[in-house]
C-alpha cells in the first residue's frame, strides 16, 4: 500500500507540473509551426504596417506635395520651434523641409519605392540563383565548375564601388534601373547557397528512390528538391531584398540615385547637402533615418524566423 500510494503521489506529481511547464512556454509559443513563429510574425507586421501607411496614406494626404514645393520652408513638426522662431502645425504634421516640400508626403511616397527597389533586385537576383544553384547542384562537371567561378569571381569584386561608378555615368535613374545594376551583384549569394542545398539533398534516400521509380529530372528538381529549399529561398530573398535596400540607400546618399522619385535615401541626401543637422532641422533626416531603421529590424526579425523554420534546433532552442 506505501509502494502503491508513493508511486500514485509521484505520478500526480508528475502530472501536476506539466500545465505549468506549458505555461511558462508563453503564448506565442503556442502558435509555433514550422511556418508560424515569433520573429516572422512581429518582423513581417512592422514591414506591413510600413508598407500599409504608404498605401493608405496616399488616400487621406495629398502626395503631389512631395514633388511641389508650395508648403513654408524648414517648417518643424507641431509642438517645435525652428532657428527663426516658426511653429510648426498641423497642416504638416513631420514638418517640411529647404524647399517646402512636405515631409509626410515625403515619407509616403518614399517608404514603399526604397522597399520596391529591394524587392525587384532581390527577385531578379533570386530567379538567376535558383537557376545557376539548381543547374550546378544537380548537373555537376563542367556546368558546376564553370558556376561556381562566376560566381566566386563575382563575389570578389567590390559592388558597390562599381556601382558608384555606373551610376555617375548614366544620366537619369530611375527605380527600375537601379534596382537592376543592384540585381547584377545580388545572384552569387543565393546561386552558392541553392547549389550546397542541392549538392546535399540529391543524395538523400528519396531522391534516390524516385530516381529508382522511374522519376524524371524535372519531376525530381521541382517535386522532391523544391519544397525542402522554400524555407532557404525565402530567407535568401530577405537577406537580398536587405542588401539591395541598403545599397539603393548607400548610393542615394551620395547623390547617385532617382533625382525626381522621392525615396527614403534621396530625403536624407538633401538633408545632407543642406547641412540639417548643423541647423538642428532633426525632422529632415530623422523620420526616414528612423523609418530605415524601423524597415531593416523588420526584415531581419522574418529572416531570423526563415532561419529557424529551415533549422528545427533553433526552433527547439526558442521554446
Amino acid at each position: 500500500m506505501t509502494a502503491t500510494g508513493n508511486t500514485q503521489n509521484r505520478t500526480a506529481a508528475a502530472v501536476g507540473t506539466m500545465p505549468r511547464t506549458t505555461k511558462r512556454m508563453g503564448r506565442f509559443n503556442q502558435w509555433d509551426t514550422p511556418w508560424l513563429n515569433r520573429n516572422l510574425i512581429i518582423g513581417a507586421s512592422i514591414i506591413a504596417l510600413i508598407l500599409l501607411a504608404g498605401i493608405v496614406g496616399r488616400l487621406f494626404w495629398d502626395i503631389n506635395l512631395a514633388y511641389t514645393a508650395t508648403s513654408p520652408l524648414n517648417l518643424p513638426p507641431p509642438g517645435f520651434v525652428n532657428s527663426r522662431g516658426q511653429a510648426g502645425t498641423w497642416e504638416h504634421p513631420l514638418g517640411t523641409e529647404n524647399s517646402g516640400r512636405d515631409m509626410l508626403a515625403l515619407i509616403i511616397v518614399g517608404a514603399p519605392n526604397s522597399f520596391l527597389v529591394g524587392v525587384i533586385a532581390a527577385g531578379v537576383g533570386m530567379s538567376l540563383g535558383i537557376i545557376l544553384g539548381f543547374s550546378a547542384g544537380f548537373m555537376g562537371g563542367r556546368v558546376d565548375d564553370f558556376i561556381k567561378l562566376i560566381s566566386d569571381v563575382t563575389v570578389t569584386i567590390p559592388s558597390l564601388m562599381v556601382l558608384i561608378v555606373i551610376q555617375s555615368v548614366i544620366r537619369q535613374v530611375d527605380l527600375t534601373t537601379m534596382a537592376l545594376l543592384i540585381a547584377a551583384f545580388a545572384w552569387p549569394v543565393p546561386t552558392r547557397l541553392i547549389r550546397a542545398q542541392v549538392l546535399s539533398m540529391k543524395q538523400s534516400g528519396y531522391v534516390q528512390m524516385a530516381r529508382l521509380s522511374g522519376a524524371s529530372t524535372f519531376s525530381i528538381m521541382f517535386k522532391e528538391i523544391m519544397p525542402n529549399l522554400l524555407p532557404y529561398l525565402f530567407a535568401s530573398f530577405i537577406g537580398n531584398s536587405t542588401g539591395a535596400i541598403l545599397a539603393a540607400v548607400g548610393l542615394e546618399t551620395l547623390g547617385l540615385g532617382p533625382q525626381r522619385i522621392p525615396t527614403l535615401g534621396g530625403t536624407i541626401y538633401a538633408a545632407i547637402r543642406s547641412a540639417a543637422l548643423l541647423r538642428n532641422m532633426w525632422w529632415w533626416w530623422g523620420v526616414p533615418t528612423l523609418l530605415l531603421a524601423l524597415m531593416f529590424i523588420g526584415l531581419l526579425l522574418i529572416n531570423l524566423g526563415f532561419d529557424e523554420i529551415a533549422n528545427p534546433r533553433l526552433r527547439r532552442s526558442t521554446q
